[in-house]
């Protein structure tokens, strides 16, 4: 038989029809908004933190990198969400008296391309390091890991070990995590298709509301230093394309360090490492303590301080630093003034802080 619904029930269904496109429509409008938010916000912060150095194309990406100073080379990767002038606090300029200083963007992260389809995994972000530094001839560099950026060293110096001389890792990541630390669990999203529509929408706005929470805890227990949003190049987390790498950068990492911590027996560089007892984000007692069990020649150095010692205590990073670079490029002597030319805003500015 054929329902027949009485004009009551023909006005009800249309009436609920009307509801769900005039929500629809709220719905596109909202977006719409998000999207044209996040794009101005973007826009404003890369003003405002513009690229502070030069860029080289390595298998079709570009990565961003700031090269300055005389002498043997010393390079420096960031971590998790951020990009070179994390390093910016460090009196660099005094350190390129000395040595050649090298500071790169990891693909993906702050200047440097990645595309959407191309691989995040360590080993192809330490690969590509890698090639960065044949093209910039630099010989057996140290290479100084933050964080993240401790697990691209540490990769780096397993996969291509002739081109390492040593590596100072600072709160590295060294050993397989069950789960992502408190302040990246938003970045914890596992369906690409997501990932880029929240990096599109809520990811700039949400992070606004909560970046200085955020800060506290990364930080902690050491205060976040008020310029850091711009001197230490923050607000370029602002940005769709943050979002995303980063997110797939956490991913890899899940992904990526059981087999890369089985491999520490096979290093054959020396390796420096820094820890702060209050660190938050990476617990000292598993990956700084851990990684002299898997690799014996490691060395560990605790100090009081938390997860960003490279800006809240960079006198203290940088003296432990020299003693490192000393001991693998055994330099104690004659210092030089660094081109004055190839200084980039970020070190300028951590020179004039220092």
């Amino acid at each position: 038989m054929i329902a027949i619904h009485s004009p009551p029930d023909i006005m009800l269904i249309a009436y609920l029809l009307a509801c769900l496109a005039c929500l629809s429509i709220a719905f596109a409008v909202v977006v719409l908004v998000l999207v044209r938010f996040t794009k101005r916000v973007a826009q404003r912060a890369e003003a405002a933190v513009p690229p502070d150095g030069e860029f080289l194309e390595i298998d079709g990406e570009r990565l961003h990198y700031v090269d300055f100073g005389h002498g043997p080379a010393v390079v420096f990767v960031h971590g998790l969400c951020g990009q070179l002038r994390n390093f910016a606090y460090l009196p660099l300029a005094e350190m390129a008296r000395t040595y050649r200083v090298v500071l790169i963007d990891r693909p993906g992260s702050g200047y440097s391309t990645r595309s959407p389809d191309r691989d995040g995994n360590i080993a192809a972000q330490a690969a590509a390091v890698a090639k960065l530094m044949t093209v910039l001839a630099l010989e057996r560099p140290l290479v100084v890991g933050h964080s993240l950026g401790g697990a691209v060293a540490l990769t780096l110096a397993l996969n291509h070990s002739a081109q390492v001389g040593a590596l100072a890792l600072i709160a590295p990541l060294t050993q397989p995590v069950s789960e992502p630390p408190k302040a990246f669990r938003a970045l914890a999203v596992r369906s690409a298709w997501w990932r880029r529509w929240i990096g599109r929408t809520l990811a700039v706005p949400v992070g606004m509301m909560t970046g200085r929470t955020t800060l506290t805890y990364v930080f902690g227990p050491e205060p976040a230093p008020k310029d850091f949003l711009i001197r230490g190049g923050g607000v370029l987390g602002f940005r769709p394309g943050n979002f995303y790498a980063a997110s797939v950068d956490m991913l890899a990492a899940e992904r990526d360090m059981p087999g890369i911590a089985a491999r520490y027996g096979s290093l054959g560089v020396p390796v420096d490492v820094l820890y702060g007892r209050g660190d938050r984000i990476l617990d000292y007692r598993v990956h700084g303590e851990g990684l002299p069990r898997g690799y014996a020649a490691a060395r560990l150095t605790l100090v009081d301080g938390g997860h960003m010692l490279p800006v809240t205590q960079p006198e203290a990073t940088m003296h432990w630093l020299q003693a490192v670079a000393a001991r693998t490029h055994g330099t104690h002597g004659e210092m030089r003034a660094p081109d004055a030319a190839s200084m980039t805003v970020s070190t300028l500015a951590a020179n004039d802080a220092a």
